[in-house]
């Protein structure tokens, strides 16, 4: 069936226009809260946000659609989304929001949905709750309206429990780290739990206003870090996203570190240390053939899936792993989290820094990648993908290719976007290719 709203994670637009609307908001607030409404006890929502200016509209836009189906609110303020995922299943309430775009620029926003068990909906769920926006919303009597009310101690929580990651026996003492928060939802916690961790902590984006959220900083512009790490001679950088689900590192020497590199270390600590579970990390089409070659020598295999954190996670269950993640940054860590969390897997990336006592940019080389190269093509509408030409196209780059490198060309599920991957031995070669079809793509669109 054909979605409506919901996309590869969650509801997301350019505010103020469909869907990203306070009306469609509330009769999010409505359906989900319906759809949850299972059982006599008193239910709940609990709702976080990152920093961006629309954040308040959405937040009481869904908070009047759950207390008009009869779901008390939980609203947790500015919070990480693993945050939110954790602090639903902790507080044990029947469904948790996340109002963000992530790294996307602040004039987005989006609704993410967590059910009880802190991981995000099934596909059924979220078709029976498009199906009852569409519809008439079951209204709860006047008297069994529910009500909202503030934690304050929600920031607390989660920083004990992405503490709790870290292990007992090490601390950050001596350790010079610069983190960016992207001004985003992180930029209280983050800090904060470095600092207590014993490390000297140098923040950036930790100024949010609204409209600032990703601009030029955090983990999808990482050249402030960058130069930060470089003049105060940090021992590592750390740069989170707008809703602190993606990790970026940047080594002592500047260097940007990305997501395949972070699953190689965590991934080959984890084996030596006896803690990996299923002998296999998960990855998606999207990750380097240097990270399969790098993990396959140590014996560990490298199980791919769809672009999305979500088709991560669901393999990561089905297949019982407790380490997977994307290229981009998103890092799974099964035993401490039930999404991505950029600063769980900073931790982790931290103690092996501590425990090595080599410098980033040695630790974190875990393997030579092989030359990849991914360009966005922007179309208005139609279907691109499907012209006769750039079939052609693409099929003549992966004759080209053979079998020293491969293709990935898909829609964005986040954006009007078609992304073109291309990688192989041939650094030339895939960059030929890669414009040939980013070409084709335009002509057609």
């Amino acid at each position: 069936m054909a979605r409506k709203y919901f996309g590869t994670d969650g509801i997301r637009g350019r505010t103020n226009e469909r869907p990203m609307t306070a009306e469609i908001a509330m009769k999010v607030g409505q359906a989900a809260g319906a759809h949850f409404h299972r059982g006599k006890h008193r239910h709940r929502a609990l709702i976080g946000k990152d920093t961006r200016l629309s954040g308040y509209m959405m937040e009481s836009a869904l908070t009047a659609g759950f207390t008009s189906v009869g779901m008390d609110v939980v609203l947790v303020g500015p919070m990480p989304t693993p945050a939110v995922a954790m602090l639903t299943r902790s507080m044990r309430a029947d469904l948790g929001v996340m109002i963000s775009a992530s790294h996307n620029p602040f004039a987005d926003n989006g609704i993410k949905l967590f059910g009880p068990d802190g991981y995000k909906l099934s596909d059924d769920d979220e078709l029976k709750i498009e199906a009852a926006i569409e519809g008439t919303p079951q209204l709860a009597t006047s008297e069994c309206i529910g009500r909202a009310r503030r934690v304050a101690d929600a920031q607390g929580r989660y920083v004990h429990a992405v503490k709790s990651s870290f292990p007992e026996h090490l601390r950050l003492a001596g350790l010079r780290v610069v983190v960016d928060c992207a001004n985003g939802a992180a930029y209280q916690v983050a800090p904060a739990a470095l600092w207590e961790l014993g490390a000297e902590v140098i923040p950036l984006g930790v100024a949010p206003n609204g409209t600032n959220i990703n601009e030029r900083c955090g983990s999808t512009d990482p050249s402030a870090l960058q130069a930060k790490v470089v003049e105060t001679r940090a021992d590592i950088g750390i740069a989170l996203d707008g809703d602190a689900d993606r990790l970026i590192v940047v080594d002592d020497k500047g260097q940007i570190v990305d997501g395949d590199q972070l699953m190689a270390l965590i991934a080959s600590a984890a084996a030596r240390d006896g803690t990996l579970k299923g002998d296999g990390v998960v990855a998606t089409i999207m990750s380097n053939l240097g990270l399969e070659r790098f993990l396959w020598g140590q014996g560990i295999a490298l199980h791919r899936t769809p672009v999305g954190d979500r088709h991560v996670v669901e393999a990561m269950r089905a297949g019982g792993y407790n380490v997977g993640g994307e290229q981009s940054g998103h890092i799974v860590l099964a035993d401490h989290a039930t999404t991505g969390d950029g600063l769980i897997a900073a931790l982790q990336v931290l103690a092996e820094l501590v425990q090595s006592g080599q410098p980033a940019h040695r630790l974190l080389k875990q393997f030579d990648p092989l030359p990849q190269l991914l360009k966005n093509v922007r179309f208005a509408g139609g279907q691109p993908l499907d012209d006769d030409k750039v079939k052609a196209t693409i099929a003549a780059a992966e004759q080209e290719l053979g079998g020293t490198g491969r293709l990935v060309i898909r829609k964005s599920g986040t954006e009007p976007l078609i992304r073109v991957m291309a990688e192989g031995e041939d650094e030339a070669l895939v960059g030929q290719v890669v414009d040939r079809i980013c070409e084709a793509v335009r002509k057609a669109a």
